[in-house]
Parts: C-alpha cells; structure tokens; sequence
C-alpha cells in the first residue's frame, strides 16, 4: 500500500513540475522589437516551409523554378 501512494505521489508530482513548466515557459513573451522581427520571420518561414514540404509538394509535384531552395536566396547549409 505504501509503495502504490508513493507512485502516485511521483506521478502527481511529475504532472505539477510538467504543469508548472509549461505555464512558466508560455508567460515569457518577447518584449524586444529585434524579437519580435525574429518571431515574425521565423512565423514566416515556417508557413513556407509548410506549403513547400507538404505531401502533395514532396511526392506529386516535380521541383520548379519556386523550389524551397531558390526562394531563400541561395544554398545556406
């Protein structure tokens, strides 16, 4: 009996931590212009991302002239 309270007490204990990190982590907005440019464009490129490796583009359509890697200006990696 002690050990089933003691594994519920962890498994209750590890959904507070959990809790608690995910509310922390949600309240720290960025505050600086220089931020929140880099979360715009990060936003940004993530839409494009979605449109460019979607599975109709990835496996249906051949590569064009408005491939992910032109778009970005050239070969960065």
């Amino acid at each position: 009996m002690t050990a089933l309270l003691i594994l519920f007490g962890v498994i209750i204990g590890l959904g507070v931590l959990a809790f608690v990190a995910v509310h922390r982590r949600g309240a720290s907005r960025t505050e600086t212009v220089e931020g929140l440019l880099q979360e715009q464009e990060a936003l940004r490129q993530a839409q494009i991302d979605r449109v460019s490796f979607n599975s109709r583009a990835v496996h249906n359509i051949p590569l064009t002239g408005s491939d992910v890697h032109h778009r970005r200006g050239g070969n960065r990696y």
